[in-house]
């Protein structure tokens, strides 16, 4: 996987100068080393800001910041690297540094992402390209930037494109090369032709709102930040995205607050186990909370027979996405044609409106999956990104819908 898209903006790097172990800090030369720094992972020059960190990390072995940027360093050093064994242990290191960054409570929402993109045995990423040649290339150019030679870097990606048109990656980390030249109009076209080549990863979508976001288009960078969420939601960059750009306009995130106050689990022949919220049904509430038991007698009428036939090709049963759509309704139909709901819940009232809107498979798409409804998503984006993009819109962004 490419970092080098990910490193932190100037201001962070500010944030770096300026850390409270900076600022205790009364050698000099240390104050000097992390300005050195600085100009060096901006100049994207990782390889000479290595040996740099690598001593300020001796003398401040404690301060997050430090190791956050000892790993970006580590990794542009690992691409630089020919040999397999030496290449992986410093991918090792860097997630190592990565994890010591977390434990010191260095504040960087992509910070548990990384620690997660690096294998723990510092194995290879998956190529960029099944061109060998391509691939080659792409690996040259990165190697080429790590190094702050970013016009070369350039020719390389270029050329990439040229042994194979559909390379996502050629494509995006083009428009990475222009916008750090802060050609915000060229970073935009090559964004544009990565999502082309693949409108279903969400990398260039959220790329492309950084342009937008330094030139103030708040509204234009939020579309492209929900653009990426809904293309891969469960992606914790694409999360970060949307939650970045939250913080970057002082907006609350949220999903609706919805309690489904029922569980249902299966025991070894398959029959369910309904466990149900004892004040769904007490006190003769008026509000349709009673309904809540038709939500586990659905799930298990699925999990009997109903994914079965709904998935003929899967062997084995799982929570599907129809599943929870289907037991939710059945629960709203009960709640609305008894004769003794007088007005609905809060949480029944949301699922209604959310149904009403054609939004409720989002709603549980996006804000209430398991791992057996979040195989439903690649499916669905591409029958319905619009539902998933308004659900966003109408819910996300106005903290649910509030």
């Amino acid at each position: 996987m490419s970092h080098h898209k990910l490193l932190a903006t100037s201001f962070v790097l500010l944030l770096f100068l300026l850390s409270p172990a900076t600022q205790a800090q009364t050698n000099e030369s240390t104050d000097e080393l992390k300005r050195r720094v600085s100009e060096l992972m901006e100049q994207t020059k990782y390889t000479e800001a290595l040996p740099l960190l690598e001593k300020i990390a001796t003398l401040e072995p404690n301060d997050g910041a430090t190791q956050f940027y000892l790993g970006f360093a580590l990794i542009g050093q690992a691409t630089n690297t020919k040999d397999d064994a030496a290449r992986k242990a410093l991918r090792v290191r860097a997630r190592n540094a990565f994890i010591k960054a977390k434990s010191l409570q260095f504040n960087e929402p992509r910070l548990e992402a990384l620690i997660l993109s690096l294998p723990e045995d510092g194995s290879d990423s998956a190529a960029f390209s099944p061109s060998s040649k391509a691939d080659t290339l792409i690996r040259e150019g990165e190697a080429l930037l790590s190094q702050g030679k970013g016009d070369e870097a350039l020719k390389k990606y270029q050329q990439a494109l040229e042994a194979d048109p559909k390379s996502y990656h050629a494509a995006l980390f083009s428009g990475d090369i222009y916008l750090q030249k802060q050609d915000f109009a060229q970073a935009e076209i090559w964004y544009q032709k990565a999502i082309a080549i693949d409108p279903n990863r969400e990398t260039a979508y959220r790329y492309s709102a950084t342009p937008l976001m330094k030139q103030r288009k708040l509204e234009a960078a939020r579309d492209r930040y929900i653009e990426a969420f809904i293309t891969e939601p469960y992606n914790r960059f694409a999360v970060a995205g949307l939650v970045q750009w939250g913080n970057a306009t002082q907006t609350q995130l949220g999903h609706p607050k919805i309690d489904i106050p029922t569980n249902v689990t299966f025991d070894e022949k398959g029959d369910a186990k309904i466990d149900l919220d004892a004040n769904a049904l007490l006190n003769n509430k008026d509000d349709g909370s009673f309904a809540w038991i038709s939500y586990g007698v659905t799930r298990s009428q699925w999990r009997k027979e109903k994914f079965a036939r709904t998935f003929p090709s899967e062997k084995t049963y799982r929570h599907s996405l129809p599943e929870e759509v289907d037991a939710l309704r059945s629960v709203l139909s009960v709640a609305t044609t008894d004769k003794r709901t007088k007005n609905l819940n809060s949480s029944l009232a949301k699922l209604k409106k959310l149904d009403e809107d054609g939004l409720l498979e989002a709603y549980i798409l996006m804000a209430r999956p398991d791992e057996g409804i979040a195989q439903d998503h690649a499916a669905f984006l591409k029958q319905n990104r619009d539902k998933l993009r308004r659900y966003v819109v109408q819910y996300v962004v106005t903290n649910g819908g509030n």
